[in-house]
């Protein structure tokens, strides 16, 4: 658990460690001649209505091989999209990894998520999620935590995001061939941080005591760091810590990763 604390506390430091300009042309054509008062209100309720949402996705990859003294390969693909309009939010992203050193697979995961909230005010909102892992090497054939819950922006503006979010859920896995379907509790927080028109940085963290033995309990941590090179291309960097109190027969209880790559934004 070292590990995962001394992670949780370099992400908050980090965490707590633009403005597009348009070029506008005048024109040499001549003025055109006034419109009707009908036109001209009909021109007005148009620009005051508000543009219809839309999704922002993006997609990555990552590539890591070496030859020599050892042959390692690590491919690494992620998807995240999000949505957002006047009453709710929704976002969806999946991670997945596959690696090998020596001819010897030491990597291999699929994780996703869904979370779609409600939104009560702007700051405040209730929130459905499910989760779903697979991780060939940690012997978790699947994890799929269902939740429901409250939560609340502590800060919600263009530049910096700081949310909290709580509530029950269920958990359905099967680890090491033992099936586990338990209640359990979800506590969650989330921080982004636009440091500039190019660079921002995020974090995130999960933990899900079992709802009748708190000292069994699964926690993940994110940070990363991201910098723009265009308008669609990122190149970002992020260290990702899961871990599970009671991992199957023979694996560790903490699997870290670190994992940079070029995101595409749609």
């Amino acid at each position: 658990m070292k590990d995962y604390t001394r992670i949780y506390l370099v992400g908050a430091c980090l965490a707590f460690a633009g403005t597009a300009v348009i070029a506008q042309e005048a024109g040499t054509a001549p003025v055109p001649a006034p419109e009707p008062a009908g036109d001209a209100a009909a021109v007005a309720a148009a620009a005051a209505t508000p543009p219809k949402p839309k999704w922002e996705t993006s997609a990555g990859v990552g590539v890591s091989v070496t030859q020599g003294n050892s042959d390692t390969l690590l491919f690494t693909a992620n998807v995240l999209t999000l949505r957002k309009w006047t009453g709710g939010e929704f976002s969806a992203g999946l991670d997945a990894g596959y690696g090998k050193n020596d001819s010897t697979q030491n990597v291999g995961f699929v994780k996703g998520f869904s979370q779609y909230n409600y939104l009560f005010s702007e700051r405040f909102y209730a929130f459905a999620r499910v989760e779903g892992l697979q991780d060939s090497i940690a012997d978790i054939n699947y994890r799929v935590p269902v939740s429901v819950g409250a939560g609340y922006y502590i800060v919600k503006n263009d530049n910096f995001t700081l949310s909290a979010e709580a509530g029950p859920g269920y958990v359905f896995e099967n680890v090491g061939g033992d099936e586990r379907n338990f209640a359990t509790l979800r506590f969650g927080e989330k921080l982004t941080w636009k440091l500039s028109s190019t660079a921002r940085v995020w974090q995130s963290l999960e933990y899900q005591p079992k709802i009748d033995e708190w000292a069994q309990y699964y926690a993940a941590a994110e940070i990363g760091i991201g910098a723009a090179v265009t308008k669609q291309m990122e190149l970002r960097a992020t260290l990702q810590d899961w871990y599970v109190s009671n991992p199957a027969p023979n694996r560790e209880s903490n699997d870290l990763k670190l994992i940079a790559g070029v995101n595409y934004k749609f």
